[in-house]
């Protein structure tokens, strides 16, 4: 495939970020959270299942995305940045007014992604492929030799976690009032890492500029190798964004960026999910206060034990939840592509 020049829109890259947004509704939105199956769960701590995988593929899909959109101004890129983290304070805040358990959350996976996205994109502006590069090996090994300084990586005790405490406090995603301890898997210092994550995407969008497929398949498995060898030192982590997952990580997301490519861009195949990709923080939003609004109203229980719950029998009380989660993805799907089919483009 020729070098391409200017704005790019791959179809592959539309499609590879709806199916990733539908990866995050699935699980995101089981029937009942204690009967899901085990690939669909977070890894408890150290570890990474497939679900662990969702959100550094979204990240590196916006690295791509930023080279493939072309020249802006870093006054836009600024700009859509603080859009996306603005609409991440708001969900969060209809999140504390729906469900008055929760408290306040300030940081979350829309707060994360436009941070990203934003020195992601200034640095895809202002420097050059070896700059870039520099800095994602300086985050790294300096996120590295950070969190062995900090002593254990043991859920209370690593630097990450005892940030958030003093930082985040009761805001933070998990709070133990008990012994005053908090824990944020979208942390403030976990967002660094989660920077390298969307600059290796960058560079993934430039090597998928110029056609170098060989080079996209050659690093992904570079990456899946150094970072199984860096998780011989540091674990595989999600929540900590260790170096080791953003090199696991971001070898799976090498690979199937790849294999996308390959099956929509050059082999014709139909590009499943692009109703999704082209609305995908528009869909994350409104599935989120669908979400509030059934929670808020008491409706969500009902809703399962009348609707799916029967299924249990059949499909066991895994099956019956997941099935509750494909529905609500797929009525999402449909009310995405209906807005696919007039061009309906909802851009933050």
């Amino acid at each position: 495939m020729p070098a391409m020049n200017g704005r790019t829109r791959l179809a592959s890259v539309d499609a590879l970020r709806g199916l990733t947004v539908a990866a995050m509704l699935i699980v995101n939105d089981p029937g009942d959270w204690g009967h899901v199956f085990a690939p669909l769960e977070h890894a408890a701590w150290h570890g990474c299942t497939p679900t662990d995988l969702i959100f550094p593929l979204y990240l590196f899909i916006v690295g791509v995305s930023i080279t493939l959109a072309g020249p802006t101004t870093g006054r836009s890129v600024v700009w859509r940045a603080l859009r996306i983290v603005a609409l991440g304070l708001l969900l969060h805040a209809v999140a504390h007014w729906a469900m008055e358990t929760r408290a306040f959350r300030p940081l979350g996976v829309l707060q994360r992604i436009g941070i990203c996205y934003g020195c992601a994109g200034v640095l895809a502006l202002h420097t050059r492929a070896r700059t870039q590069w520099g800095v994602f090996a300086l985050i790294l090994v300096g996120y590295g030799a950070l969190l062995a300084w900090g002593g254990p990586l043991a859920k209370a005790d690593n630097l990450a976690s005892r940030l958030d405490t003093a930082l985040l406090g009761r805001f933070a995603y998990e709070f133990d009032a008990a012994t005053g301890l908090g824990h944020d898997p979208e942390g403030l210092l976990a967002t660094l890492p989660a920077l390298a994550t969307t600059l290796l995407g960058v560079r993934a969008g430039a090597w998928l500029r110029h056609g170098a497929l060989r080079t996209l398949c050659a690093a992904a498995l570079g990456a899946l190798l150094l970072g199984g060898a860096w998780a011989l030192w540091q674990p595989l982590n999600k929540q900590l964004w260790t170096p080791s997952f953003v090199l696991w990580s971001g070898g799976w997301a090498l690979a199937l960026l790849a294999w996308a490519h390959v099956l929509v861009d050059r082999l014709g195949a139909p590009p499943l999910g692009r109703a999704f990709g082209v609305n995908a923080i528009a869909a994350y939003a409104g599935a989120w206060l669908t979400t509030c609004a059934l929670e808020g109203l008491h409706w969500s229980a009902p809703l399962y034990a009348h609707g799916f719950a029967w299924l249990a029998p059949t499909l066991t009380a895994e099956g019956a939840s997941l099935a509750y989660a494909l529905a609500f993805t797929a009525f999402w799907w449909v009310l995405m592509r209906g807005l696919a089919r007039r061009g309906v483009r909802i851009r933050i």
